[in-house]
């Protein structure tokens, strides 16, 4: 049987493993680094854990900043766009230099037109020969104009690859900073974007809706089995939210070991549904080899359903929610509570619950 020491000593021993890892590999202490290693070496990331396995013994920093700006974008977020600012403004700056060369180049075209025909107008009589050599700088002048606009073309054409290519890694970015980095789900950050637009529209105020949930005793979890332990769960609980959701729900982690679902085009009954048949699947579902012989038993959810147009905005929208899932709580966990059902005649007693 596992003492209560033994996840604080888990914790010590992870601690200790890691500072001797970077330390062998000549990485500096840096609190970035502590978090990739972390990762990698409690085995809760194993994508990472590959690419830091393919740096070799002796990863540079811009090495390990490339990982964490991949993994961890909501900490690396400022460098991947200072970056982007920099390639954007050096480029911009070569298109204005083209831009100003191929305007002189076409200006002194217009120099040689102007004087040609100029002379050209004039009464003096021009031999043959004079002739000839007028339409041959004509000629020339001409030529050359063009191959200079074909090569600005060319180049602009490359420099709007470059530009396509910063797009690109912003768009990259811009995804994973809504991401949750531990379940791939959609983060609070994305979610605090969703919530607000429902209010945009008539639409979404009529038929908009709002399911919160939150694991049951997940700190004991934590405490019992360790925090790697937790963070799988979270991932297993997660693809269950997601993969019981259409298309056009949307999946969010919220916090710690809080989930919300934001659906459009529904009603509180199709609501109440969507989110009792989540909790049955995340009741029914077997948490075992986590870790090799573990076996977690038994893990639930509380969840609370608010309709849009029971709330005001998405502060209160949320609040509403929220005072469900903690009425949920209240009454005994594993279970969905409305708040159409609660309403404020059953007094403030949601205040006084501290979730776990």
């Amino acid at each position: 049987m596992q003492t209560a020491a033994a996840p604080a000593d888990r914790g010590n021993e992870i601690a200790s493993t890691i500072v001797a890892t970077m330390g062998q590999m000549g990485v500096v202490g840096l609190p970035r680094n502590y978090e990739i290693f972390y990762e990698a070496l409690t085995g809760s990331n194993p994508a990472l854990s590959l690419e830091l396995i393919a740096l070799g013994d002796r990863p540079t920093q811009e090495q390990l900043d490339q990982i964490g700006r991949k993994f961890f974008a909501q900490n690396h977020g400022q460098g991947i766009v200072e970056q982007a600012r920099e390639v954007l403004a050096r480029e911009l700056e070569g298109v204005a230099s083209l831009l100003r060369s191929e305007r002189s180049h076409i200006e002194r075209y217009g120099k040689v037109l102007d004087e040609t025909s100029s002379g050209l107008n004039s009464r003096t009589a021009m031999s043959q020969e004079l002739l000839q050599k007028i339409v041959g700088v004509m000629s020339v002048a001409t030529a050359s104009t063009i191959d200079h606009g074909k090569q600005v073309a060319s180049t602009l054409g490359d420099k709007s690859a470059e530009l396509e290519t910063v797009k690109s890694k912003l768009e990259e970015y811009k995804k994973l900073a809504d991401t949750d980095p531990l379940t791939h789900i959609w983060n609070r950050r994305a979610f605090d974007k969703r919530i607000a637009g429902i209010y945009n529209d008539k639409r979404g105020v009529l038929f908009g809706a709002l399911i919160l949930a939150d694991i049951d005793r997940f700190k004991e979890i934590n405490d019992r089995h360790g925090h790697p332990v937790g963070d799988k769960i979270l991932r297993v609980i997660a693809d269950i939210f997601q993969s019981s959701a259409h298309r056009d729900m949307f999946v969010a982690r919220t916090g710690g070991e809080e989930f919300a679902l934001i659906i459009d085009g529904t009603n509180e009954d199709a609501t109440f549904e969507i989110a009792d048949r989540i909790r049955l699947l995340v009741a029914q579902t077997q948490l075992v080899d986590l870790e090799p012989g573990l076996n977690c038993g038994q893990v639930t959810v509380s969840m609370g359903v608010c309709m849009a147009a029971e709330a005001d905005n998405a502060d209160d929208l949320y609040a509403k929610a929220d005072r469900a899932l903690y009425r949920s709580k209240l009454v005994g966990r594993n279970r969905v509570t409305r708040y159409s059902t609660i309403a404020e005649r059953q007094g403030k007693n949601w205040l006084l619950y501290k979730k776990d």
